[in-house]
């Protein structure tokens, strides 16, 4: 029994710096790795810090690169609207020319006509200054007088008028109520100058004085001249509007309707196509049928 009880001790005693050295040699190497993981954290600290610097450096460039383009794009803008001003500006310039260019046609046509109607007003004013050629010997003493010379032709009122004159003058007429020498002016440049700048509003203005005058009729006649003869004109859309109020006047509801709703078709975004809708409006309110 005594030596089992020594040969165990000794196993002990053996086997006890065995087991030390093991935990000791498991102490150092978990240090070892603690130390690695310190180091990695270390390294991937400062590799996190670089990549911040990198991220705020790339954020600055970002910033300017947005900024400058943020000031090409006013740049262009600005450049665009200069433009866009000025192309404007070039159109009303001319749209301006063709009118003075229409303007000083209308004035060399009306001279035109003024110099081509000179030899017939020169011949009639000659005819008429000239002495009777009668014979003294056949004139008997107690035959009557004989009747005086016709007066010579007066000038038309349009020789040497341009369009425009005439339709000023015309127009000077209608706002100062004498429709019915309006009406003369305008008949007279229509007759002169169909095809002038000035005709399409003499043609509208004279369906205007007729719808002063109360003559519905030959108003709705003077508005359809107006859209047919002058369909790109800027009073076609209101004439087709005063069209329609002439023939309510005349109690014609289906033929204003009509005029109303080609309006409304043709023209819808102009404020004679709003006073159309109004006038349907009231039209279907005047003609829907009564409730029992």
């Amino acid at each position: 029994m005594q030596t089992i009880l020594r040969s165990a001790l000794a196993a002990a005693l053996f086997l006890a710096p065995a087991s030390a050295a093991a935990q000791n040699r498991e102490h150092q190497q978990m240090a070892a790795e603690l130390r690695m993981l310190q180091e990695q954290a270390q390294q991937l600290a400062l590799t996190l810090a670089q990549i911040g610097d990198a991220l705020k450096t790339l954020n600055a460039r970002l910033d300017a690169l947005d900024k400058d383009a943020q000031q090409r794009f006013a740049d262009q803008r600005l450049l665009i609207q200069r433009l866009s001003d000025d192309v404007s500006a070039a159109r009303e310039r001319s749209q301006d020319t063709d009118t003075r260019l229409r303007k000083l046609g209308d004035e060399v046509e009306a001279l035109r006509l003024t110099v081509a109607s000179l030899p017939s007003l020169i011949s009639s004013a000659v005819g008429a200054a000239a002495p009777p050629t009668t014979e003294t010997s056949a004139i008997d003493p107690t035959a009557p007088a004989p009747p005086p010379a016709p007066a010579p032709a007066p000038v038309p009122s349009t020789a040497g008028l341009s369009p425009s004159r005439m339709l000023d003058t015309a127009k000077s007429d209608y706002f100062a109520g004498a429709y019915a020498a309006a009406v003369t002016g305008f008949d007279a440049l229509l007759r002169t100058f169909p095809t002038s700048e000035a005709a399409a509003e003499a043609q509208f203005m004279l369906g205007e004085t007729y719808t002063q005058q109360k003559r519905y009729a030959d108003a709705i006649n003077a508005y359809t001249a107006a859209i047919q003869k002058y369909p790109r004109s800027m009073f076609v859309h209101e004439a087709y509007y005063k069209r329609g109020k002439a023939q309510e006047s005349l109690g014609e509801t289906e033929a204003a309707r009509a005029s109303y709703e080609e309006l409304l078709k043709t023209y819808p975004d102009t404020p004679s196509a709003g006073l159309a809708k109004q006038a349907l409006d009231r039209l279907g309110r005047q003609t829907a049928p009564a409730r029992p």
